[in-house]
Order: structure tokens, then C-alpha cells, then sequence
């Protein structure tokens, strides 16, 4: 089984536990791991037989976008909900949610959560 993964997603998008966050934001990363059989796709070079790069991010789009929520575990969960649905082919996904510079009383590059869906 090979693995593709989406390294780096940026949004600035309405998420945090305390009120500020959600009314003024915060920056946050989101790593996609995608494990298949992407042998088919090496072979046929066609789209079809691969992860849409275009379809995978605009899931990941429409739940950062979508309503807000408190805590990255919520975000890490639909998203990878929604993207393991889409691709039925995909036997594991690893979704990493980071909020950068979270508000803590000591410099913080980032809080982070991974979670891993299997067929």
C-alpha cells in the first residue's frame, strides 16, 4: 500500500475555545495522509485513479469554513469523516489539525491532533 499526502493546508478560519478566537480567528495547518493502492494511477496516469487534490481540499475548505467550533479534535473529526466518505478507495486516512500560536501564557509555535480512520 503507498501513501499520498497534502502537507502544509493554510487557513485562517473561526475556531478556538474562547470567544476572540472565534470571532477573530486563528491560523491553522492541516496534514492529509491518504493510504491506497495508487499503483493503478502510476500506471493509467489518470485522475480517476487517484486523489483529487481540488476535491480533497475543498472538503477540508468547507469545514473550515463552516461552522465554528471549540476544539481542533472537532475539526481533525469532521474532516476526516468527510474525506474518508468521499474516497471509498482509501484504506487509511491521517488527518494532523494544528492551530498555530494558540493563546497560552508561554510562546507556543502550534497545538496539534492526528487522527487516523481504516476500512
Amino acid at each position: 500500500m503507498e501513501t499520498l499526502t497534502l502537507k502544509g493546508l493554510c487557513f485562517h478560519a473561526f475556531h478556538g475555545y474562547f470567544e476572540e478566537e472565534r470571532r477573530n480567528g486563528n491560523d491553522f495547518e492541516v496534514d492529509l495522509t491518504f493510504s491506497a493502492d495508487f499503483r493503478k494511477a502510476g500506471g493509467s496516469d489518470k485522475l480517476s485513479d487517484t486523489i483529487d487534490y481540488q476535491e480533497a481540499v475543498a472538503a477540508v475548505k468547507s469545514v473550515m469554513d463552516g461552522s465554528s467550533v471549540k476544539l481542533i479534535e472537532t475539526l481533525a473529526k469532521r474532516i476526516g469523516d468527510r474525506l474518508f466518505e468521499s474516497f471509498p478507495s482509501v484504506k487509511e486516512l491521517k488527518v494532523v489539525v494544528k492551530k498555530l500560536h494558540p493563546q497560552l501564557d508561554v510562546k507556543t509555535a502550534y497545538s496539534k491532533i492526528c487522527m487516523t480512520w481504516q476500512r
